[in-house]
């Protein structure tokens, strides 16, 4: 149910699956029966939300018996830490309307945990399920992602007051505060967007999506076409010629080096494609040579300014911090060496990590903070205060997961980076969903290319709205719900008499 409020489907009432949770919990009758009903709840979550990754491994044949492992083994993994938040909710066992909080807390905590632990996998946090752009979704600019579902869950677990023991006009009183909650956020994000008027601003952006699918990327004559394809949008008349050309992360099956070496009939015809003094923003795979004399390989995201004569300037270089296990680096590499599964994941050797995100300046003066690939899930990356960028850039190659709910998830979840910040966010994919985003998290009317189609989008970037709540204080107060929620547990503590 819980799976179902999230794009595409878009159920709200599957939000009542979190009271149904916390009820579950409560009738467990051992802290382990509630580990495995939270457990299983996760699993059932995360197999509905995160399916499409089984998608990414029938690109290669070869793989594509792993398929049903990814599709099962991911959802097994991070639906531990639904089974961690409902076994210390049963553990603590507390009462009254005041186990709203607890559960809410206790689940919002968990759901902090699955975002960082190990680098993280903050798919579809329970606050991403207001669709991004609506009113529900607003509250985000003032609590971030992660504090908007403690409110959401919070606010829902109240109706689970209605059943079971207890005086009725408690019962009932809990259950109308939680609506009321959810209809003063809901009253929030409608006036917010009821002020909230797109302003233009100077720098025109051009969004190429190409739609060359990732499992016909692999052979010389396709590669061929794909460079074509990419320079002929690039180079496409418009009326107004874009300052700033975005590709999307792997937009070529070839590396920074091998398309700009020297000498490179490919760097030559993406120059021609360009005019003097327009930048165009590229994702490629690098290499360079490390310590020891052993090469190391980043994901980044170029900035090339078309200077004439002369070529293409490297104007500026984003190196992706946040890397994706299993795809861009092998955890604990060497015993996973040794057990042979770098192989299996054909993965010849490791990406490194870049510094943490900072934004980048372009040559025409404009700030951007640059997010790759599934780095637009977590909050927190773009800074706020003097270091506040003028826009976010994400380009991502969801072309591995086809027509799936992957990529409508994804724009979905970066989409909530608009909301947090305040900034608008140019979204760039090979397959789409391309965008441009507005600073309220909406996608700006006709400034979209959906699954399967091919073209650009030729934009006035939006300028940003003032500096958000979340932008000045980041998590601070998720954490001062997490930790006043959790107040009701020190309660019976401070009763209790000193002997």
């Amino acid at each position: 149910m819980a799976a179902l409020a999230h794009p595409p489907f878009g159920v709200l009432p599957g939000l009542l699956g979190y009271p149904l949770l916390m009820l579950l919990a409560e009738r467990s009758t051992s802290t382990r029966g509630a580990f495995w009903v939270g457990w299983l709840a996760g699993f059932g979550y995360f197999g509905v939300g995160c399916w499409w990754v089984a998608e990414a491994f029938l690109v290669d044949p070869a793989q594509a018996w792993m398929a049903p492992f990814a599709a099962s083994l991911l959802p097994a993994g991070i639906g531990l830490f639904w089974g961690g938040a409902t076994a210390l909710y049963r553990r603590f066992a507390p009462s009254g309307v005041g186990r709203v909080l607890v559960f809410a807390a206790l689940f919002g905590l968990f759901e902090w945990l699955r975002g960082h632990v190990l680098t993280g996998f903050p798919w579809n946090p329970a606050g991403a399920s207001w669709a991004a752009g609506s009113a529900g979704s607003q509250f985000a600019s003032v609590v971030g992602v992660y504090g908007l579902g403690v409110v959401t869950v919070a606010a829902v677990s109240a109706f689970g007051l209605a059943v079971g023991n207890g005086r009725p006009k408690s019962r009932l009183g809990g259950a109308a505060g939680g609506a009321v909650v959810l209809l003063a956020m809901i009253v929030f994000g409608a006036g917010r967007l009821q002020g909230a008027v797109v302003q233009p601003g100077t720098t025109q952006v051009r969004i190429v999506q190409a739609d060359v699918q990732q499992e016909s990327k692999w052979t010389p004559e396709a590669y061929r076409s794909i460079v074509d394809r990419y320079v002929n949008l690039t180079g496409r008349a418009a009326a107004r010629q874009p300052d700033i050309v975005v590709w999307p992360e792997g937009a070529l099956p070839a590396s920074f080096n091998d398309v700009f070496g020297p000498g490179s009939p490919d760097g030559a015809a993406i120059a021609r494609a360009l005019q003097p003094g327009q930048t165009l923003m590229a994702g490629f795979a690098r290499g360079e040579a490390g310590p020891a004399g052993r090469a190391r390989y980043y994901n980044s995201l170029f900035a090339l300014e078309d200077v004439g004569a002369d070529g293409l300037r490297v104007a500026a270089v984003y190196d992706k911090y946040r890397l994706v296990p299993f795809g861009e680096f092998l955890p604990l590499g060497d015993l996973m060496g040794t057990l042979g599964i770098r192989s299996l994941v054909h993965m010849p050797a490791d990406f490194s990590p870049g510094p943490r995100p900072a934004p980048i300046t372009l040559p025409n003066g404009d700030r951007v903070q640059p997010l790759i690939c599934y780095e637009s899930l977590y909050p927190g990356f773009t800074p706020g205060g003097r270091g506040r960028p003028q826009w976010i850039a994400n380009v991502s190659n969801d072309a591995w997961f086809g027509a799936t709910s992957g990529p409508i998830q994804h724009l979905n979840l970066a989409s909530y980076r608009a909301i947090e910040t305040g900034l608008p966010v140019v979204r760039a994919t090979p397959t789409g969903v391309s965008a441009m985003i507005d600073p309220w998290g909406r996608v700006v009317e006709g400034q979209r290319l959906d699954p399967g189609e091919s073209g650009v989008i030729d934009a006035v970037l939006p300028l940003a709205t003032g500096e958000t709540p979340y932008g000045r204080v980041g998590d601070l107060l998720f954490w001062l719900m997490v930790v006043g929620g959790l107040v009701p547990l020190a309660v019976p503590l401070l009763r209790r008499p000193v002997p």
